[in-house]
């Protein structure tokens, strides 16, 4: 088979895509994903000296656009979504990677730790979603439907010793959130899918990789016994956003190197 069918099947080329959270991480590998494969990528988070050094690196390779919001509010979603509006008559993909962790003893575990993080890992993703639908709808076809990808995490699948209460219980959620939005968003021609990413270098999971004993003891308890890659995650949301992952809605796909699947 020719290139150009592989590139076809696979392909992003000239997509609209929106990466919540995308100057770090995750969402950054995922939006470097995107932009090297030739979508527009618009990448956002809270800090504007993050989104204008993430602007210039990506830019290296493609078109992005930075755009800094704090998505923690119902008004934050709703900026972000007319900032895209006014550049954009159409969205194909959208990226809900945004998100917050907090760990404390069960004890001492509070209020505030629970609000903010379920505010921004479960609330805001759908809130964003429901923001962005016009635009969504506008790129939605029964031949090329519009996809969302909501970013949730192996300890909403499985317990840690992490004690992160709000963000297991978020991630969860999120997931069966996906699940109920792929659901009442079929006839619309929108995909909703949730991919479970697993041991990744970021600022989050920066902790268990601070000392190489720590690290080493962290990877012990993974199948592959490495972190995952940027291809790996960026790879796999460029399948469901291409031609490739059309049929799938409403699942979760676990990034892990098989740590929930087979230890």
């Amino acid at each position: 088979m020719s290139e150009s069918y592989y590139e076809q099947l696979f392909g992003v080329r000239g997509k609209v895509a929106l990466v919540t959270g995308g100057t770090r991480g995750i969402g950054l590998m995922i939006a470097e994903g995107l932009v090297r494969c030739g979508a527009r990528v618009y990448v956002s988070s809270r800090k504007v000296e993050a989104c204008e050094e993430t602007e210039r690196a990506l830019s290296a390779h493609g078109e992005c656009i930075a755009i800094p919001c704090d998505i923690s509010t119902i008004d934050g979603c709703q900026q972000l979504a007319d900032a895209i509006a006014e550049r954009e008559d159409r969205l194909h993909l959208l990226v809900n990677n945004a998100g917050l962790t907090w760990s404390a003893p069960i004890d001492e575990f509070h209020e505030k730790a629970w609000d903010r993080v379920v505010d921004l890992d479960m609330k805001s993703p759908f809130f964003l979603s429901q923001k962005l639908l016009p635009l969504l709808r506008a790129a939605a076809s029964p031949e090329e439907r519009s996809v969302i990808v909501n970013i949730s995490s192996v300890n909403g699948i499985k317990p840690s010793g992490l004690q992160n209460y709000s963000y297991a219980a978020a991630k969860a959620g999120l997931a069966q959130l996906s699940a109920q939005m792929a659901r009442d968003l079929i006839d619309d021609h929108i995909n909703v899918n949730t991919i479970a990413p697993g041991p990744f270098k970021s600022k989050m999971t920066a902790p268990l990789y601070a000392t190489p004993e720590a690290e080493a003891e962290v990877l012990d308890r993974f199948a592959m016994k490495r972190w995952g890659q940027m291809e790996e995650v960026a790879g796999l949301t460029i399948m469901l956003a291409s031609p490739a992952g059309a049929f799938l809605t409403g699942v979760e796909i676990p990034c892990d190197g098989g740590s929930t699947s087979i230890g």
